[in-house]
């Protein structure tokens, strides 16, 4: 029996109460989830200061001394408790703003105790607000090293389940559980790449003795977490490959070569080319074509993707596109038939809005083989659209399409489709072997002649005289406008109250034009409409939070303005930008910050207001975020959260443990030598436990 399974509630000091507690905010149910739950930073308890060294740049420092006296002060909500603390070099005040009977109780004056805290300056004096307090009893029993502390949330406070409470439930796992952690990796993978034991990993990277040890558990963690992910999606596409077999198509034919000569709007590119001639490579030896086309916005997808179907066609299969919103399909479709105008191609549309007369014309359509291109979101996955030769789908924007919904395409034909999956977010080499790791890359690096650059600027919203002006002048020239605001989950209730400011505001400024908004919280059907009468230009300004949708394709739209760019992500803010230059117009972005901003962020606006290419920025943008950053998981596309790995840090990492799953796998494809045992037990824990391996491939 694994005792790691345990209910955290039997553990010592934890009970039901508290266990409650632990599943509902951190999602700590066993003692396994528990040692799994690592800090986020680690203070360094070895050094004691005196009060005469104190000054306002320190972070966080420890004391040595005593409290001379209490007293309360300031009235109402401002009373506070403050105690005079002094080691003979100085003295500095500790405040407590709550709980003062419970303090004056527990610490006792003239006794000798540690203090830990960060110092700040209040008036013309130093003080700890809520330092931690020990007594302090001889040198050997002080807590020295490197202290760890663990994330918690405002209901685990009120329930004493601080840091250092969760710090004490630790060492009770610990000393009780230890005995029974079992190694996750195998014996070769540890010795060969010199990794610690698991257990001495867990021991140190909870209590590490000092930083070298700690830096040796953290890496041996990473490399777990990093290993199962590509393990399980080399090997699920190792299966894939071996089991599914893919419809061949040689030739090009009618289709292709009249589309070439007589509709093609403009010269392809070379990158353009070369992505046709890699899918065309693929689509003809006989296995099932998975590949990821990434293409920063307006690099030219859609008209690859279009040409990629027509060679479908030209081998007598039918071929369909996929996108998230129905806004997004209805848009591919026009553009679809546009391109194809004056050839004999019939091409449909299917969304949820789609007429149930509509519906029985296309699904007879599908069967008979008439219908040859049908463009839909993801009503095209339910079982009822049923066709008679599918041979490619191309999903744009595949991170909202999980694994589970793209293996229903699959079961379309006989012989699975070919999927050429697009995304115009720009993925840095890490995450693309995360999020897309089942897939082989191409990337159209190059944009198509004629696109003017977007001219990005930096404004302060103390300017906003200057701001208005510039935008009338778009407006009067027929242009549209994009007013973003920032809608974060935390603060949801503030944002949507500086949105609807924000929108009643623009009214006012720009009484002679329509003002349309959109947000998240709006009803779906709601939110298409306001879309709907922008696209239309029934509406010449649209305020929105971030949910204009990625592909919203309004080529009279020039100007995007971006409130409280500083709460942006780099990725975030191009995506933005995208939206407009997609006409024959100048365009432009306009970050609109405070002038108070952080190094990092003036960097972060530097980057974007210098550059426009998609691929650098999300570089940067994986080297500028900090350690919690990419749990904001939406912005990078990933959808699960790594317990220690992060790939803004850890790329080396997940090269590597990707180069070792694949040895493995090379070696023993169903990994069943006695060795690689622990390997399949893992994935099958993992499968059900720590990862949502479906979304992950």
């Amino acid at each position: 029996m694994d005792h790691t399974q345990t209910d955290i509630k039997f553990l010592a000091g934890v009970g039901p109460k508290k266990a409650d507690i632990l599943n509902k905010e951190i999602e700590v149910y066993s003692v396994e989830d528990l040692l799994y739950y690592f800090p986020y930073k680690y203070i360094d308890r070895s050094r004691i200061y005196f009060v005469h060294e104190v000054d306002g740049n320190m972070p966080y420092i420890q004391l040595k001394g005593r409290i001379t006296a209490f007293e309360t002060a300031g009235e109402g909500r401002k009373k506070r408790l403050i105690a005079h603390f002094t080691d003979g070099t100085g003295f500095i005040d500790l405040v407590w703003f709550q709980g003062a009977k419970f303090i004056t109780d527990k610490y006792k004056v003239n006794t000798p105790y540690i203090i830990f805290g960060k110092p700040t300056m209040f008036g013309d004096r130093f003080n700890i607000a809520h330092p931690d307090i020990d007594p302090y009893i001889n040198e050997e029993e002080r807590q020295t090293g490197l202290m760890p502390y663990y994330n918690t949330t405002e209901k685990m406070k009120n329930h004493y389940l601080n840091s250092k409470a969760i710090q004490k439930i630790m060492v009770g796992a610990f000393s009780s559980f230890a005995k029974n952690i079992t190694e996750t990796l195998p014996e070769k993978v540890i010795t060969e790449n010199k990794l610690m034991p698991l257990k001495q990993a867990l021991r140190n990277v909870h209590f590490p003795e000092n930083t070298s040890l700690l830096r040796d558990a953290q890496y041996r963690l990473k490399f777990e977490e990093l290993f199962y992910i590509q393990l399980n999606i080399l090997k699920y596409t190792a299966e894939r490959k071996s089991k599914l077999k893919g419809s061949v198509f040689t030739k090009v034919g009618d289709y292709l070569n009249t589309f070439y000569e007589r509709n093609l709007p403009f010269p392809l590119t070379n990158a353009q080319k070369r992505i046709i001639k890699e899918v065309r490579q693929d689509m003809a030896t006989g296995e099932q074509m998975n590949r990821l086309l990434q293409g920063d916005v307006g690099s030219g997808k859609t008209l690859v993707a279009l040409m990629l179907m027509l060679i479908a066609l030209d081998n007598g299969f039918q071929a369909s596109m996929m996108a998230p919103t129905e806004i997004l399909a209805t848009q591919h479709f026009h553009t679809i038939r546009e391109l194809l105008s004056g050839m004999d191609i019939n091409v449909e549309l299917l969304t949820g809005s789609t007429k149930k007369k509509d519906r029985e014309r296309i699904h007879n359509g599908l069967l008979t083989g008439e219908l040859q291109i049908l463009v839909g979101t993801h009503a095209l996955i339910e079982d009822t659209v049923q066709f008679s030769n599918l041979g490619l789908v191309v999903i744009d924007e595949q991170h909202r399409f999980g694994v589970a919904q793209r293996a229903k395409l699959w079961t379309k034909n006989v012989n699975p489709p070919h999927i050429l999956v697009m995304t115009a977010t720009p993925i840095p080499r890490t995450l693309a072997m995360t999020v897309y790791g089942d897939l082989d890359v191409s990337v159209i690096d190059e944009l198509p002649p004629g696109r003017k650059p977007i001219q990005t600027i930096h404004q302060y919203d103390k300017k906003r005289g200057a701001l208005y002006e510039s935008m009338r002048k778009q407006l009067q020239e027929g242009r549209q406008v994009y007013i973003v605001y920032p809608l974060i989950e935390e603060s949801e209730k503030l944002d949507l109250k500086n949105l609807e400011e924000g929108f009643k505001h623009i009214q006012e400024v720009f009484p002679e034009f329509t003002v349309c908004k959109v947000h998240g919280k709006m009803k779906p059907k709601e939110k298409d409409a306001e879309m709907q009468r922008f696209v239309n230009n029934e509406a010449q300004v649209m305020v929105a939070t971030t949910v204009i949708e990625v592909g919203v394709n309004v080529p009279n739209a020039s100007v995007m303005v971006i409130e409280s760019a500083q709460r942006f992500g780099l990725s975030q803010l191009h995506q933005l930008r995208g939206r407009v230059g997609r006409g024959a117009d100048q365009s432009y972005c306009i970050l609109v910050t405070p002038y108070e901003l952080s190094a990092e962020t003036r960097k972060r606006i530097n980057i974007m207001v210098e550059s426009n290419d998609g691929f650098e920025i999300a570089e940067a943008d994986l080297k500028l975020r900090g350690p919690g950053d990419l749990e904001g998981t939406q912005q990078s596309g990933i959808p699960f959260s790594l317990k220690i790995a992060n790939l803004t840090r850890d790329g080396e990492i997940l090269k590597f443990a990707r180069e070792i799953a694949q040895g493995i796998l090379d070696e023993d494809p169903q990994m069943e030598h006695p060795d690689n045992l622990v390997l399949r037990r893992q994935l099958r824990k993992l499968g059900g436990n720590r990862y949502n391996w479906g979304l992950i491939s």
